[in-house]
């Protein structure tokens, strides 16, 4: 064999090499389409988190929760972790609660309850006297 015909075969096989790698890659990164639905409930969902988070900046909330030991920490980690269902089930009964004082008597017992339910799944420990439900 000559060296021209030896270089091509080690270049063949190189590029042939390469020319499956790169394929292989692309492959993994493919993308789709994301719909308009997906996008407007993601986006939903971070309005229905601030606008949860906005009514908790009262201070009168802000202090009654203080007094039961709650931290906004807390708060802000428990809206985090509501779903989407949670959070326009809570941001309609907020809506629809009357405005004043039993709006804030209403959403200092909407967090309490959020606080149970969690305790009662194991996904936090704030109150001692109730028990978790998994165990």
């Amino acid at each position: 064999m000559t060296f021209m015909q030896s270089s091509r075969r080690y270049l063949s096989i190189v590029f042939a090499a390469l020319f499956m790698l790169t394929s292989l890659v692309s492959i993994q990164a493919q993308a789709a389409m994301v719909g308009t639905d997906e996008v407007i409930a993601q986006q939903q969902l971070s309005v229905d988190r601030a606008e949860l988070k906005g009514m908790l900046e009262d201070q009168a909330v802000q202090d009654k929760l203080a007094s039961m030991g709650v931290s906004p920490d807390q708060v802000d980690q428990r809206i985090d972790s509501l779903t989407a269902d949670e959070l326009a089930y809570f941001n309609t009964q907020l809506d629809e609660a009357p405005a004043g004082a039993g709006g804030v008597v209403g959403i200092i017992v909407l967090f309490l309850v959020i606080f149970i339910v969690t305790d009662m799944l194991c996904a936090t420990d704030i109150f001692s006297f109730i028990h978790c439900i998994n165990r």
